[in-house]
């Protein structure tokens, strides 16, 4: 279970990583939409799994690898604009993220399952 601080440190970075990525990394997404949907961070603040959610793209695994090239500058740019908020700049490790995709699954079985009317006893007293 993550601590308050871990917490708040994590809606830090999904929202500076956020900006970096509206602002420096357009041309690593080739148009696509992509989200930071979660940012999971280590007890002590070092190590942050950043979940990316892919919208209207079909080569995730592509965007994704760009992505992981291009950590170490994506850190830097975080660490200038965290300085002064964060003693420890993490690193970061970037993961796809499939909730949304396993739930409309899960939904799409849930619709497709026909349950039969239960029968009613005809036994009179």
């Amino acid at each position: 279970m993550e601590s308050k601080r871990q917490k708040q440190v994590g809606r830090l970075i999904q929202k500076d990583l956020g900006e970096i990525f509206q602002r420096d990394f357009k041309s690593l997404f080739a148009g696509n939409f992509v989200t930071i949907t979660d940012v999971k961070l280590s007890p002590d603040l070092s190590v942050g799994r950043v979940y990316l959610s892919f919208l209207k793209t079909d080569n995730r695994e592509e965007i994704l690898q760009n992505i992981k090239e291009s950590t170490k500058k994506i850190r830097g740019l975080f660490g200038q604009k965290a300085k002064n908020q964060l003693r420890i700049i993490p690193n970061f490790s970037f993961f796809i993220d499939d909730t949304a995709e396993y739930a409309q699954k899960i939904e799409e079985l849930f619709a497709n399952i026909h349950i039969p009317p239960a029968e009613e006893d005809e036994t009179s007293e």
